[in-house]
This record gives structure tokens, sequence and C-alpha cells, in this order.
């Protein structure tokens, strides 16, 4: 399985209690491409749910047709990833510009991979917890109990991830396995509560489980990329390291893996959907991925002065308007070659 391989073996037990471990050729076999059905985020808005327009491999058209109705959390799942990739990836010399990579089996396929899973898990679950949905709504299992001595009830409604996982694992056609443990569940889930009592005593609260903010599962994904595990492309029985010096080191449940080494995104490469850095914006004092000295490849960099207009210390004046000066600021913006 060389560089042109689909996307290979990748492993998360992450943010959404998933583990993506498609074989490899397994998308070619079923006549599906690797993550197509993502085109969904740019085919239109929410509120248009069609089973026809978006690149669906056949088996998601045929639970499109039977469940229109969640198409429209589906494709905010997408949207919901993307921008979020893109917001974990703004300073780096890969900036999830392209869908074109998701042909390799890179590290950043595996990232994209999981955070768009995670995002619709996350859409359905909101989207069943709104009431958009006829066959899941709230988490009922948490509608009693609580702990009298604490002072405080489940009530309200509960996000239900449950339905989300599995109805994501259908639609995606990954052999999900559902993870629960200790880490995964403190990072998906929050508990919010409201008070009851005399003036505000909060004698009484009634609780109920929410989904995290998406932005500190994309942050826990981002922690996960940085920290990947390149895996051998050769197929065998048990996942293992690509460098033979490290194959005694376990591969853990939560790590994110992938085959293939990045390309170089330093330059442009219009075959892989590579718009290379030159021309993007870059801080001249700072050591991070944003650093012109990073950002730039070693290339340096281009400084022009950006002149901003602006109002600036307005006053209230009696009666009636606001007078205000207008101010100009000078300012350096520097760009890669």
């Amino acid at each position: 399985m060389g560089r042109g391989a689909p996307v290979g073996p990748c492993l998360l037990r992450a943010a959404l209690l998933l583990a993506l471990c498609p074989a490899a050729g397994r998308w070619e076999r079923r006549g599906a491409r690797p993550l197509v059905w993502l085109g969904i985020a740019a085919a239109g808005g929410p509120d248009k749910p069609g089973c026809a327009s978006p690149p669906l491999s056949r088996r998601q058209q045929e639970l499109c047709e039977q469940k229109p109705e969640l198409m429209p959390a589906i494709r905010e799942g997408a949207r919901l990833g993307l921008q979020e990739c893109r917001s974990q990836f703004r300073h780096e010399r890969w900036d999830c510009p392209s869908m074109t990579l998701l042909r390799y089996s890179t590290k950043e396929v595996a990232f994209v991979s999981a955070v768009t899973a995670a995002g619709i898990v996350h859409a359905v679950t909101r989207s069943c917890s709104a009431g958009n949905m006829t066959e899941c709504s709230c988490d009922v299992t948490l509608r009693h109990g609580g702990s009298a001595t604490e002072g405080w009830h489940w009530g309200g409604c509960s996000d239900d991830i449950h339905y989300g996982m599995s109805f994501s694992r259908m639609f995606l056609d990954l052999p999900f396995k559902n993870m629960t443990g200790k880490s995964g569940s403190g990072l998906l889930m929050s508990v919010d509560c409201r008070c009851h009592g005399v003036s505000g005593s909060c004698a009484v609260k009634t609780c109920w489980k929410t989904m995290s903010s998406f932005e500190k599962i994309g942050r826990f994904l981002k922690d996960k990329y940085e920290n990947s595990i390149q895996i051998s492309d050769r197929l065998k029985k048990k996942l293992r390291r690509k460098e033979k010096s490290q194959r005694k080191i376990p591969i853990g449940k939560e790590d994110l893996l992938y085959v293939n080494k990045s390309p170089n995104y330093c330059v442009e490469d219009q075959k892989l959907g590579i718009p290379g850095t030159q021309g993007r914006e870059c801080n001249r004092t700072s050591q991070g991925p944003e650093g012109c000295n990073l950002l730039c490849c070693g290339r340096g960099y281009n400084t022009h002065v950006v002149r901003h207009v602006e109002r600036c210390e307005c006053k209230f004046v009696w009666c009636c308007y606001v007078r205000c000066r207008r101010c100009e600021t000078m300012t350096d913006v520097h760009t890669c070659k």
C-alpha cells in the first residue's frame, strides 16, 4: 500500500467515544470513496435535506431516504467538524484547506476523520434533544434518581449521546466501538444544574447532562494529532508501529493512528490540493507554528504597511448625537514569500 492508498487503518478512542478502524481496501471493495460524503458540508444549508445532491455512497443514500429528517443534522455535523478543523489548524502549514488529501492515509486524514465523525454525533445528539426527531429525544434513563442528602435530582432534558453514536455508526458504515471510559465520558458530557429554593437559597438542584462544547472536543483531538502514531502498512492481525525500535511500546486505546507520512505543505501542489504557504500572513515575533520562520518554511517574508481608519474617542453630546474622532493607525503585516 503506497502513497496513493485509500484511507488505511486508523484508530480513534477519543472525544466521541468512537474507534475508527476501516480495513485497508475496504472502501474500494464496497465501491465507496473514503469520506467523500463530507462534501455535504458544502452542499447547501441545513434546511436543504435532499439525498441526491450530496456525494453519498449507496448505503448512505438509502439511510437518507429512510430518515430524511436526519440529513440537516448530518450536514450540520460535517460543517461543524470542518469548521473546527480549520480553527485548530489556522496557524499551521496545513490549515485544513481542501478535502483532496482525504485520498491518503496521513495523520491529517486521521484528524479529519475523527473530527467530522465527532461532529455528526454531536449534531445528531443535539437535534434529538431539541425535539427535531421523531425516534429520539432526551435521555430517559436520567429522569429519576439523584442524591437527596446532597440536595439534587436528575431532571430536565439530558442529551442522549447513545442514539447519536448508534446512527453515526450506521451512516458512516464503519466498525465503531462504543468506548465509555472515564476520560471519554468526562470529555463528552458535562452536568448543568438549576437551583430551587427560597430567595435563591439553592436548597434543591435539578441537574441534567449536556454535550460538552465542540471546541473542547476539537482541542482534545488536536492533542491526539500532535501525538499520533504511524503504523505499518502491511496488513497483520494486529496493528503495529511503523518504527521497529518502538514496536514493543503498546498502542493506547485513545491514540490516533495513520499510515502515510504527510506531504510537503510548504509548496503548492495542485494535484494533492495543497495551496502552499506563499502569501500566508505570519507573526514575525512568534516562535510557534504561526511564526514567520516556521510558516514560511525558511523562504523569508515580505512586510507591508496597512493603514486602518476607525472612529475613536466617541462622546455623547446633548442632545442628541455622538461625536467621534477619526483615528488612523499604521500596522506592519508580514506575509510569506
